[in-house]
């Protein structure tokens, strides 16, 4: 048990160097006594900011934690030499044996040693004399805030684990008997202790009474990052996986050594709890969406603008972000900004970004955004072929097909305004799929045939990103070189103008915020528990899906939609080839429109695993554009062939990621998951 719970009690690793560049850079080297260090202000700051540099690496979207983006079905990754573990999980090759270390997916060391070190930070910041009283509870609950993080980390990943509670993990105990304790012991330690914690934090960390300047001490935990995460950890406990596994049975039996069951039976007041966490964020009234309203741009420009201000908008003025964090290092590829953004960007060609072309949407992302126009989302599922979803026969909603949604058209003099001059960004023919889609669509991506968002390139001017297999294409298809495989560049963390030329000025120098949680995530959990919870109130559920909806300029559902019957719960609407009730016409919209807002943000996988979606959903052949088509107008086919790798594979064992082998050697008794 030493290799994996060993505290750093004596605080080998406590910085006593200079003050670094970061507030989560902490250079390690020196040793020093506990009682040395948590006695001086200087020392005790230090291990607090250490603490911080075990969050989740979510903002690199192919290794890590953030490797879930690729696990997802809203991301299909050009396969290459720089495949990453994720692939591997993705194709459904991996297990206990081959699961060793975090690069490898396997996270448990990690955070046992994070949170025992945030126990022994908890256990003896008291000594701290030098700081005030008020600043020493503030440092505190920062650090029981993170423990409970880092329990819901393990948590989310493994699925219910082994909770120490307020102490040290036990040096001396007999590994055999260790095993799981419950779902509900997991949440309610977890929630106790983001209670205690607010009881600690303030508000701002520039409160009176702290002492602590907002520009050095931007992303500290505050009272509202501890009520976003209870909110997000009660919304996980009353989802289907930790709560009842919508009657599938799955884990209903599973039992630890102790004999206690560790799911429950479904409850639907767990729902209830999420709507009051959520209500009680909103009402805080310290956050609100970004929202631009610039008079000299039209409703779409402003509505473009106002959702790139989630991450583009920096600490003093981004009034959406509860909590986040900035770039982690260059040497780890996150690029500065931990964006990704080199893996996404085109490489190779006339426009030649510097970039991996790794990283892109899926088809199914790119169809979920809703039109312009009339609100709608225009994809409402797929025809299967083989018993798997079918990208290429999609289920077009009849309303949306009639104002001009072709899966096989064409508009000509085509006119691009997201981020381009019409100066220089001239009219083209653009495929019907890709016109008249809502504003987040545009920020989101380059489609095939659009300019790329820059006056500038390695060309020398403008340029359409073009992928296909023809000397004629800007970005063309390669049988062995990096190009983009699927159709669709990702450029949401992109900056419009970026020349992308060189890795060190243009790429490096990028600062983002990773909105670890931002309003526009509260307004929908509030929306969803509001759908579900006993006493079921669709239109507040309505109220708030519209504000997130108005922020990116749609109308509202009511209007969108008014042949569906949203406060019926059980009477069912058609809209062509698709019947569902009230209740699931709301839920399937605000997981759609979810999936559209929050896109390569880490949540979309485990929305699809709280939810039970994913068997339904990840099993699916690599469907892209038809890249290796010789012209324009042949590329925009959908194909199953293009794409180097294995499909997507999912089944009911991947719904938690199977313990290590070198965790499961020691603990011999330690319940697994099912199917590994």
């Amino acid at each position: 048990m030493k290799k994996i719970y060993k505290t750093l009690a004596v605080l080998a690793t406590v910085c006593l160097a200079a003050a670094c560049d970061s507030f989560f850079d902490i250079n390690l080297k020196d040793q020093a006594t506990l009682e040395d260090t948590m006695s001086r202000s200087s020392t005790v700051k230090r291990y607090l900011a250490h603490l911080y540099a075990y969050i989740p690496r979510e903002e690199n979207t192919r290794n890590y934690e953030g490797g879930v983006v690729l696990r997802s079905d809203e991301s299909l990754n050009a396969k290459s030499q720089y495949e990453t573990y994720w692939y591997k999980v993705r194709r459904g090759e991996y297990g206990s044996d081959n699961t060793s270390g975090e690069s490898n997916a396997n996270f448990w060391k990690r955070y046992y040693v994070a949170i025992n070190e945030c126990t022994t930070f908890l256990d003896n910041v008291d000594m701290d004399k030098e700081d005030s009283p008020e600043l020493v509870k503030q440092m505190k609950g920062e650090a029981r805030f993170l423990r409970a993080y880092y329990y819901f980390v393990l948590f989310r990943h493994y699925g219910p684990v082994i909770i120490w509670g307020d102490q040290a993990a036990d040096q001396k105990v007999d590994p055999s008997t260790l095993d799981r304790n419950t779902v509900d012991q997991n949440i309610s330690f977890i929630i106790d202790e983001l209670d205690k914690a607010l009881e600690d934090l303030h508000t701002e960390v520039n409160d009176e009474g702290l002492g602590l300047s907002l520009a050095s001490n931007k992303g500290r935990v505050t009272k509202g990052a501890a009520l976003a995460l209870k909110t997000r950890v009660l919304l996980y406990a009353a989802s289907p996986l930790y709560n009842g596994q919508n009657g599938s049975g799955i884990y209903s039996s599973l039992t630890n050594i102790r004999g206690e069951k560790l799911f429950p039976d479904y409850d639907a007041s767990k729902w209830d709890d999420v709507a009051k966490s959520a209500l009680q964020l909103i009402n805080m009234g310290r956050y609100s969406l970004a929202v631009e309203s610039d008079p000299a741009k039209s409703a779409f420009q402003n509505a473009a603008a106002s959702y790139q201000d989630t991450w583009f908008k920096g600490w003093d003025t981004n009034t959406e972000i509860i909590w986040g964090w900035w770039y982690r290092s260059w040497g780890d590829e996150s690029l500065g900004g931990g964006c990704d953004i080199a893996y996404a960007a085109p490489s190779g060609g006339k426009i030649a970004l510097a970039g991996y072309s790794l990283n892109s949407p899926s088809l199914k992302l790119v169809d979920a955004y809703p039109m312009w126009d009339n609100g709608r989302y225009p994809v409402l599922g797929y025809e299967k072929s083989s018993g798997m979803p079918d990208y290429s026969r999609p289920i077009v909603d009849p309303v949306c097909k009639e104002a001009g949604y072709d899966v096989s058209g064409w508009v000509e003099n085509y006119q691009q305004v997201i981020d381009v001059d019409p100066q220089w960004a001239k009219p083209f023919k653009a495929h019907a799929t890709t016109v008249g889609r809502d504003a987040r669509y545009y920020c989101n991506f380059v489609p095939n045939g659009f300019w790329w968002p820059s006056s500038v390139t390695n060309s020398g001017g403008p340029v359409r990103f073009t992928c296909y297999n023809s000397p004629e294409a800007t970005s063309p298809y390669s049988p062995t070189d990096a190009c983009n495989r699927v159709g669709y560049v990702w450029r949401r963390l992109y900056k419009a103008g970026n020349p992308l030329k060189d890795l060190t000025a243009d790429y490096q120098s990028m600062r983002y915020i990773y909105p670890a949680f931002r309003l526009a995530e509260v307004y929908l959990t509030y929306a969803e528990a509001c759908n579900e919870m006993t006493a079921r109130n669709a239109s507040e559920a309505i109220r708030y899906i519209d504000l997130v909806r108005a922020r990116a300029g749609l109308c509202g559902l009511r209007e969108a939609y008014p042949e569906i019957d949203f406060d019926n719960a059980d009477g069912i609407s058609t809209i062509g080839e698709v019947s569902r009730s009230g209740k699931e016409w709301l839920r399937w919209m605000i997981l759609e429109e979810k999936m559209c807002e929050f896109a390569f943000e880490g949540q979309r996988h485990y929305d699809a695993m709280r939810r039970m979606l994913a068997l339904e959903e990840y099993n699916t052949e690599n469907w892209t554009l038809h890249v290796t088509a010789d012209n324009y107008e042949d590329s925009y086919t959908r194909v199953k062939d293009d794409y180097i790798g294995g499909r997507s594979v999912f089944t009911t064992r991947d719904y938690l990621f199977p313990f290590g082998s070198d965790q499961l050697a020691e603990m011999t008794n330690f319940t697994r998951n099912p199917g590994w």
